[in-house]
């Protein structure tokens, strides 16, 4: 079985601040890391692994220091990694960037599973997993906080819903993003560490994933953010007054109108 992890490098949002003049993100200075949910992603990955002996590979788009997070997951157990970078891949949306991973995923070949988060930590629209599916033409298994089997050509996970969770089977190959519950990510040890950093890592472009330059970037994205600020942020001051019994009940009302509290 061979199963790919696609992978994403984000800003820390714990180093990240806002021009209080302009109200956009300040990303000078911040570190990267991989996206926390990805992490969940790798270690069903080298779980995966460990109990049917897969052959693991993991990807990411884009720049050159995303090797780092390359490397952490090739030291938290993953055999393989590429990283796919090319300047024709800048500003791309979920779609270019899923057409970038499908064209990895066919040039590895022979996949059985393609592994996500269910969303990103900086954009969180959760799209980029169901793209890509549709791209690979995979059936699609979202929000799996189990994956209970896989065996026969089949695979059989469990979906978390809001009030619930069901059991759902689907045939290999198939794509599933995965929740922050399916597990918890491993640490790498320092042996693993200096291993990885060994490791070979190809890095692809347009040009080795067959790609147009205008299939990708913002030529090929469907999608154009025009701007990212942060909300403006203030207290509305609201002084209840009266007998304590009636201050308390204006608060109730207050707060089930702004829906802080349910009834």
């Amino acid at each position: 079985m061979r199963v790919v992890v696609c992978i994403k490098q984000v800003f820390d949002p714990a180093e990240l601040k806002v021009d209080p003049s302009t109200r956009l993100l300040i990303t000078d200075g911040v570190s990267k890391k991989i996206s926390d949910f990805d992490k969940n992603a790798i270690e069903e990955a080298v779980r995966l692994k460990e109990k049917y002996q897969a052959e693991t590979f993991v990807i990411t788009m884009g720049p050159a220091d995303a090797m780092r997070a390359l490397r952490e997951a090739l030291a938290m157990g993953i055999d393989n990694a590429y990283l796919l970078s090319d300047p024709a891949f800048e500003n791309s949306d979920t779609l270019a960037t899923a057409k970038v991973l499908a064209a990895a995923i066919k040039k590895i070949g022979n996949v059985d599973l393609v592994l996500l988060a269910e969303a990103s930590m900086d954009g969180y629209s959760g799209m980029v997993g169901p793209r890509l599916a549709a791209l690979l033409n995979l059936p699609q298994l979202t929000y799996v906080r189990s994956i209970v089997s896989i065996g026969d050509g089949k695979i059989v996970v469990e979906r978390d819903l809001e009030e619930g969770y069901e059991v759902v089977e689907a045939k290999l190959p198939a794509l599933v993003t995965v929740t922050k519950e399916i597990n918890e990510p491993r640490f790498a040890t320092l042996p693993k560490i200096m291993a990885a950093s060994k490791k070979k890592v190809d890095t692809w472009g347009a040009a080795e994933l067959g790609l147009a330059k205008e299939e990708v970037g913002l030529a090929g994205s469907a999608i154009q953010v025009m701007k990212a600020e942060a909300p403006v942020m203030g207290r509305k001051n609201i002084i209840f007054q009266g007998e304590l019994q009636q201050q308390v009940e204006e608060l109730v009302k207050a707060l089930v109108k702004e829906g802080v509290l349910k009834v």
